[in-house]
């Protein structure tokens, strides 16, 4: 399914993980991550990373900005940015990777390298042979 999003949406996409990236929580990596989510109805929810001490407690920027829209009452994403401080490509781990596909099979993940250099795969490229009930 071919997404047709505007570069103006794209930037603000990308505006919006920059500035969740500046609530990041992590002062163990000390990589603060910052997300965003547009659901299909218009909508741009922010997410961060917050780790804690006990690291299996730690949220991701990705699962947190799905999880805001979630809890606004919007469960169709058709596109997640994320964004970090690193000259590398940062791509959604495995389980956030699981959860975008749960309420998006379609979603365009944008990633954002720290040189402002972006690249846009779809979360079924991500995550091949999803599970999914």
């Amino acid at each position: 399914m071919k997404i047709n999003i505007e570069k103006i949406q794209i930037d603000e996409l990308i505006k919006q993980a920059k500035q969740a990236k500046k609530n990041s929580y992590c002062p163990y990596s000390k990589f603060p991550v910052g997300a965003s989510v547009l659901t299909a109805k218009g909508k741009i929810y922010q997410g961060c990373n917050v780790e804690n001490s006990s690291y299996g407690l730690t949220i991701c920027a990705e699962r947190a900005a799905v999880f805001n829209a979630v809890a606004c009452g919007d469960r169709e994403i058709v596109v997640l940015c994320v964004v970090s401080d690193d000259s590398k490509w940062i791509t959604p781990c495995g389980a956030c990777r699981q959860v975008i596909y749960e309420f998006g099979k379609n979603v365009l993940v944008i990633m954002v390298r720290k040189d402002g250099k972006i690249k846009k795969k779809q979360i079924s490229f991500l995550l091949p042979d999803a599970f999914s009930l």
